[in-house]
């Protein structure tokens, strides 16, 4: 656990000086590209006295953040990149820590225009978790994720409509996926193993529709809502109930040039993980810079 805060620690202090470095460049920037990375730390701690009755356990949270992005535009010739990293750790007084967040996402399309709002597109994903996941009970707990289990790395070829920086709709007739399981033995854990054949590492998915949808919006000068859409559906395996649907968002306002309050959520319907939707939610106060020279609110 100490190496991922160290590891978490190394991305946001390196983030920070990278950024401080990109803001001096930007005003002679005479590239096609438009650039930003964020990052933040948000820490949250309640104690209790012996003789409280009001009830509580002492608990601490810590919860960090890496986003960037960085688009070429150049004629008809875009090429969009999106990183996203998330990692947060809750400890109870009594409990071993417990992952309150984790996720690994980056993605990379390549676009030729067809019209000022509409693009041909090829893609390509990636969607995983930094650290082991657990289920607990009253004496123990149960390995059922950790990294690269599952993994989902997704292509698409079709059509976008982007009509500006901020907003982008993909969708694609031919996604092929692939979902990765390399711990042959999760499956004693998680029985469906996440849609991968037993004893198989790979589950390859050939004739698929997918969507994805992308908004960042700077709602006002501190405030900023990040929102994404990700639908999959298998040609072979097509009914309501298997298609996949996937929602992120994550509200953050401005309190100050370091402080920052940020609400997040996530939404997952995969029935290889679950016949039910999933659901997390986040309020956090914490530190975090942003630097980049994406346009601002018109």
């Amino acid at each position: 656990m100490k190496k991922i805060y160290s590891f978490f620690l190394l991305i946001f202090l390196g983030g920070n000086v990278l950024a401080q470095d990109n803001e001096e460049l930007t005003t002679a920037d005479t590239s096609y590209w438009l650039k930003e990375i964020s990052g933040g730390l948000n820490l949250n701690q309640a104690s209790f006295s012996g003789n409280w009755q009001g009830g509580g356990v002492n608990s601490i949270a810590v919860g960090t953040f890496l986003y960037g992005r960085a688009n070429y535009a150049k004629e008809k010739w875009t090429w969009d990149n999106t990183m996203d990293f998330i990692y947060g750790v809750v400890k109870n007084k009594g409990e071993d820590g417990r992952k309150s967040n984790d996720r690994i996402f980056l993605d990379s399309k390549v676009g030729y225009e067809l019209s000022s709002k509409w693009n041909y597109f090829f893609a390509a994903n990636f969607l995983s978790q930094f650290a082991p996941g657990y289920t607990f009970s009253d004496t123990d707990k149960t390995l059922i994720s950790k990294f690269a289990n599952p993994a989902y790395f997704t292509t698409s070829i079709g059509l976008e409509y982007k009509p500006n920086d901020e907003f982008s709709l993909r969708l694609s007739p031919f996604s092929p996926r692939w979902t990765f399981v390399t711990d042959t033995e999760l499956y004693l854990n998680v029985p469906d193993n996440y849609g991968v054949e037993i004893g198989e590492t790979v589950r390859q998915e050939w004739l698929a529709f997918s969507v994805l949808m992308d908004w960042n919006k700077k709602l006002s000068e501190n405030l900023t809502l990040q929102l994404r859409y990700q639908m999959y559906a298998n040609y072979e395996t097509l009914a309501f109930e298997t298609i996949d649907h996937r929602l992120d968002i994550a509200l953050t306002a401005k309190v100050s040039n370091l402080i920052n309050v940020s609400l997040t959520s996530l939404s997952i319907y995969d029935i290889d993980q679950d016949k039910k939707i999933q659901f997390s939610q986040g309020l956090a106060l914490g530190i975090a810079f942003k630097r980049g020279n994406f346009p601002g609110k018109k």
